[in-house]
């Protein structure tokens, strides 16, 4: 029979209980669960929206100062590998997120997917990042763009009144009316249907890739002209060598952490399975071309040590006489910010629906509009709260708390393809409603076991199967294999353990690397310890099988991630070494923040999950299940 979770009717301690429901997973949506659940969200995407959502969240009006900073503090000559190589590492976590998105099509992204693979806690705690993430991200990006603005109308002082920024002496405080009437005007936007906003933020994105290709060809052209002056310096290529160039990688990686915007809208794709991958793929590519034209254009102009760290692109175009190209680089980093505010609020309004929709917040957050089909309420309360933070404050110093929401999902994204593949969940959450089609499925298996038509077993199991948790199997009529063989349950108790094992000794070997303050013999110590269980955990899970059940995890016939375990390790590694290498303010600044979530989630979420009382039964006797309680609904 199926166990009910909930810790009281099983007659656990409370505190174990509670340890449990902390590893409980849920069910990826599939059409028959879908008729249980919500409204869902309008399917409008195709392949173009989400090119235009992917490249409109990426390309930010950093890129228009990055190269300068980068260029003349670390890579010089050498920026386009700098871009390359941070593209390539982007890539490792698209490719993972490609899988997940196309099998697992519906709204929450990396919440949703460690949801499915690890666990409510886990799942609560990349939820909650993430809405710190798109919701400074939001209010960062809106107030960037009154100065750009400014720069349009001729200069800093030079926008209306309603508009200019103000200082109020009483309260110490600049406000920005300009940053949140757009962010109000952004909210509007998304509230009248994803297939508008989207329509309204690519025709901005184009706008913006327009003046990149502006910068590409006429900077092309002055380069020649001048003879590539940039490229022709007694330092060489590789001023800073190549550590340099790696550094500067570290630090433009941070330009490609817009395309998670296009898994967060998996529910509204017309073609998931095809449509997510390819939008993901081509968004990225887009993205890293153009970065790496403008990079090798610029860094030609003008000598790397001689940049304007503020405004590069303008100053070396006004250097070879073309200050009227200060106007077309304005209007592109005018259009970019416009476009990446949209990005940034897209999502939000979706994570907090998804978590609204698994009970770990209010319902409030979970009806979608019958008319626009899309969570107005939620898209309304992010656009007040983004609105209110850009008005009221200077979020740049919160900045740096946007990439640990970022770099926590792609992290446990990775993680979630290696569950998937060696570990994928063998049971399945049902709601306590279908108790009485759950038994009689149950019932029938038995008596085919005990009749000896069918070796299956029905293996109801614990409610809350941890990654390591035991698995129970059915008694075979041969004798049990000899110990050093392994079986299937062997082998997936030898899978959890590994990637368990690859997560700290990632966490060991990138601490220790980054902290030069620790003594070396300990620095040495950890380093060899990490390296050790990195290495023995990549070659393990190459040698063992993966798990058959992989194949009808989810939606099928999707993109599947080449190259694992090495590209999900690859991925943990780099994001890991990213996190750790945030700085200290930064992680406790985000500590406080998740601090609150874990008490949000202990006082409300656990109390109300919709896996509360919910029924785990073997993953195999799912469709078998709806389609009983289908039919027992058509005779009622």
């Amino acid at each position: 029979m199926g166990v009910l979770v909930d810790s009281q009717k099983e007659g656990f301690g409370s505190s174990w209980g509670g340890l449990k429901s902390l590893v409980r997973r849920k069910q990826v949506d599939s059409a028959h669960s879908k008729r249980l659940g919500h409204h869902q969200l309008a399917k409008e995407l195709t392949v173009p929206h989400l090119v235009a959502i992917g490249v409109g969240s990426t390309i930010g009006a950093g890129v228009y100062i990055l190269v300068g900073t980068v260029a003349r503090e670390h890579a010089g000559p050498a920026l386009t590998f700098s871009f390359l190589i941070a593209g390539i590492a982007a890539a490792l976590s698209a490719f993972c997120y490609a899988e997940l998105a196309s099998r697992c099509p519906s709204a929450g992204s990396a919440y949703h997917y460690s949801y499915i693979c690890v666990g409510e806690s886990v799942a609560w705690l990349i939820g909650w990042a993430l809405i710190l993430e798109y919701t400074v991200g939001g209010a960062a990006v809106a107030r960037g763009i009154s100065p750009n603005l400014a720069l349009l109308f001729g200069g800093e002082d030079s926008l209306p009144f309603f508009l200019a920024r103000q200082y109020i002496p009483g309260l110490d405080l600049v406000v920005d009316p300009c940053a949140a009437i757009l962010v109000f005007i952004a909210t509007g936007l998304l509230c009248v249907g994803i297939k508008e906003s989207t329509l309204a933020q690519g025709i901005v994105t184009t706008a913006n890739i327009c003046a990149m290709i502006f910068v590409i060809v006429a900077g092309s052209y002055l380069g020649y002209k001048t003879g590539w002056v940039g490229y022709k310096l007694p330092t060489g290529y590789f001023p800073f060598g190549v550590d340099g160039m790696l550094a500067g990688s570290a630090t433009v990686f941070f330009a490609y952490i817009g395309f998670d915007s296009v898994a967060s809208t998996a529910e509204e794709v017309k073609n998931p399975q095809r449509d997510l991958p390819l939008g993901i793929a081509t968004a990225l590519s887009i993205c890293c071309g153009l970065y790496m034209l403008v990079s090798v254009v610029i860094v030609g102009l003008v000598p790397y040590y001689a940049m304007d760290p503020d405004t590069p692109i303008s100053s070396a175009f006004a250097s070879h006489g073309m200050q009227w190209a200060a106007y077309i680089i304005t209007i592109g980093a005018f259009t970019a910010l416009c476009s990446t505010l949209m990005g940034s609020m897209l999502p939000q309004p979706r994570i907090l629906m998804a978590m609204a929709r698994d009970g770990l917040l209010p319902s409030f957050f979970s009806d979608v509009n019958k008319r626009s089909q899309v969570p107005v309420k939620s898209t309304l309360t992010t656009g007040i709260v983004a609105a209110t933070l850009s008005f009221v404050m200077d979020v740049s110093q919160l900045a740096g708390m946007v990439s640990v929401g970022t770099l926590l999902a792609f992290t446990m994204v990775a993680i979630s393809v290696l569950i998937l593949r060696y570990v994928p969940p063998d049971e399945v959450p049902f709601p306590s409603s279908l108790q009485e089609s759950i038994d009689s499925v149950t019932l029938r298996y038995s008596t085919q076991v005990i009749t000896g038509k069918n070796p299956e077993i029905s293996t109801s199991g614990d409610c809350s199967k941890p990654l390591l948790g035991k698995k129970n199997v059915a008694v075979e009529k041969q004798e049990a294999p000899a110990s050093w063989i392994l079986n299937e349950e062997n082998r997936r108790k030898v899978a959890g353990w590994t990637i368990m094992l690859i997560c700290v000794g990632t966490f060991g070997l990138t601490f220790a690397a980054s902290n030069l303050w620790i003594p070396e013999l300990i620095r040495l110590t950890c380093c060899g310890v990490g390296g050790v269980l990195l290495l023995s955990g990549l070659i393990v899970l190459t040698l063992i099988d993966q798990d058959d059940a992989r194949h009808n995890f989810g939606h099928t016939g999707g993109f599947i991630c080449p190259f694992v375990p090495l590209l999900p390790i690859a991925c943990i590694l780099i994001n890991v070494y990213l996190l750790i290498n945030l700085g200290a303010a930064t992680w406790a600044r985000v500590s406080v923040w998740l601090l609150i979530g874990s008490a949000v989630y202990v006082l409300y979420g656990r109390s109300h999950s919709s896996l509360l009382d919910a029924v785990y039964v073997p993953a195999a006797h799912a469709d078998e299940i709806y389609r009983t309680s289908a039919s027992g609904d058509v005779l009622a």
